[in-house]
């Protein structure tokens, strides 16, 4: 029998990575929630995939997003009203019966002095367990993806990567490792009320990724420590929000206090094979990094 499985946050790094992966699959439907169904136009071109936009503020959108789906993969927007946008989701869910909630979390969202970031999912997944869906908790380590994302522009443009981390080490995950995981356990029983803490095999610092890239790309990349206040100073110029600008750089000291470091093998235990090294990643996404 086809299930249906819905994927909030269907066109961000991992979501779509979850959506991709699932529709190689037989027997399974997927629904990809978007804000903006031309974001979400590439999508369709996937096998067995609907594409339905979801508004938070639009009840009927998510009354439509979550009727007949039997699990859900739930992935919030990195914003302040991200719990609040959480909670309306989970009480969807509950509405029509969905058998399994699957969060991205983030590592860290259970320690006692958790940094915002963190704080938020766990207040998400607490709102989760009170609701009484069966549900698995996915704390992940900061993406590789990132670097793609956010410090391609000043790769490509000036041969720099600018952050203020200092030497501190991180275990960066592929998304694509992530997204294997939210396959197993989405497909398969047993992961029930279970949390997973997902990293990368290898702790490295920005510094090692920077050498990564040139060694790959075979141009030079340097990686630039930046003050924090001289990072403040160019998010407020970038007109970021000062939520936004306070939580980054809360996430940015946890890297640099080599907070971030910690290495497991659950994405091998869990899919059965090796997470990708950065270097296996940059070799992938060469061509955002020239």
């Amino acid at each position: 029998m086809q299930q249906t499985i819905l994927v909030t946050g269907a066109t961000g790094t991992v979501g779509r990575e979850v959506v991709k992966q699932l529709s190689m699959l037989d027997g399974i439907r997927v629904r990809a929630g978007v804000h903006s169904v031309i974001k979400g136009e590439n999508l369709r071109r996937l096998p067995d995939v609907e594409v339905v936009e979801m508004e938070f503020t639009d009840p009927d959108s998510l009354h439509a997003a979550f009727t007949h789906a039997d699990k859900v993969f739930l992935v919030t927007p990195f914003s302040e009203g991200q719990v609040e946008m959480a909670k309306k989701l989970i009480d969807e869910a509950k509405k029509r019966g969905v058998k399994h909630i699957v969060k991205l979390s983030a590592i860290g969202a259970g320690d006692e002095n958790a940094i915002q970031l963190c704080r938020w999912h766990r207040d998400i997944e607490q709102y989760i367990e009170q609701s009484g869906i069966p549900y698995t908790f996915l704390r992940a380590a900061s993406f590789m993806q990132n670097f793609e994302n956010y410090s391609s522009p000043t790769i490509k443009s000036e041969g720099k990567i600018y952050m203020p981390t200092g030497d501190g080490k991180v275990a960066y995950i592929d998304a694509r490792d992530i997204a294997a995981v939210a396959i197993a356990v989405l497909t398969n029983d047993g992961h029930e009320n279970k949390i997973y803490d997902l990293t990368g095999p290898e702790a490295i610092s920005v510094s090692e990724v920077a050498d990564t890239i040139s060694l790959v790309t075979g141009r030079q990349v340097d990686f630039v420590d930046v003050p924090e206040e001289d990072a403040r100073k160019s998010m407020q110029q970038q007109q970021t929000p000062d939520w936004m600008i306070n939580s980054l750089l809360e996430l940015y000291g946890q890297h640099r206090a080599g907070k971030s470091a910690e290495v497991n093998s659950s994405v091998e235990e869990l899919t059965g094979h090796k997470p990708h090294t950065f270097r296996q990643f940059v070799k992938e996404y060469k061509e955002c990094f020239v």
